[in-house]
């Protein structure tokens, strides 16, 4: 397995989990420092969507990792 293909589905599980978690509203994940930053800014359900959509974009980008060929 190239380096690119492990690459791409790090990034895809970290996605899931992102994704996962803030649309079940979990509350160890909303309960970090950093998150608690974008509930005060965004509100929860601004701060859900705001994940939601992170975890989107990262799926993303982990498709274009795993099926962009490596050119020597």
């Amino acid at each position: 397995m190239e380096s690119n293909h492990v690459f791409g589905i790090l990034v895809a599980l970290i996605a899931m989990f992102t994704f996962v978690a803030s649309s079940l509203n979990l509350d160890f994940f909303f309960n970090n420092k950093r998150a608690k930053t974008f509930i005060k800014i965004l509100g929860k359900q601004g701060a859900r969507i705001f994940y939601m959509a992170i975890g989107l974009f990262l799926f993303y980008v982990a498709y274009k990792i795993y099926f962009t060929p490596i050119t020597p």
